[in-house]
């Protein structure tokens, strides 16, 4: 079996989030510079194998599009551009940086390990992917 990534889109900064072989755990993978995102994925796809990609749709608690939509949509469609071979599906993000806030508080870490911007962003791709993983298994 091959491994899900999630990605959680931001400008500057993406956070990463795969499962095991098995797709049973999801896990943080690491948070990369958004303008270094697809080299980093391209690099990543060639050693381990991957059967999709999520990535967080951006909405805002109304529904409403966020802001940065547009820039998720323009890599979604290079992405499919590029390697059509991997899926990249969209998903609710809604409300993944007030959970990730909420674990980071939850797993007792400082403030000061709260404010780090990249775990927020590598945490926030796990509840992606882990409310991904736990959609499909109700479908």
């Amino acid at each position: 079996m091959a491994r899900i990534l999630s990605i959680d889109y931001g400008k500057k900064r993406t956070g990463l989030a795969v499962t095991d072989p098995l797709q049973l755990i999801a896990g943080g993978l690491a948070t990369v510079a958004t303008s270094e995102l697809f080299t980093f994925l391209q690099d990543y796809t060639r050693r381990e194998q991957v059967e999709r990609i999520v990535i967080g749709e951006p909405r805002q608690p109304n529904g409403q599009p966020s802001e940065n939509l547009q820039r998720v949509m323009q890599f979604v469609s290079r992405w499919r551009k590029a390697m059509p071979d991997i899926p990249i599906e969209l998903y609710d993000e809604r409300f993944t940086s007030v959970l990730a806030h909420q674990a980071m508080i939850d797993a007792g870490l400082h403030k000061k390990a709260r404010q780090d911007k990249a775990l927020v962003d590598e945490i926030s791709a796990t509840i992606i992917l882990q409310d991904y993983m736990r959609a499909r298994t109700k479908s």
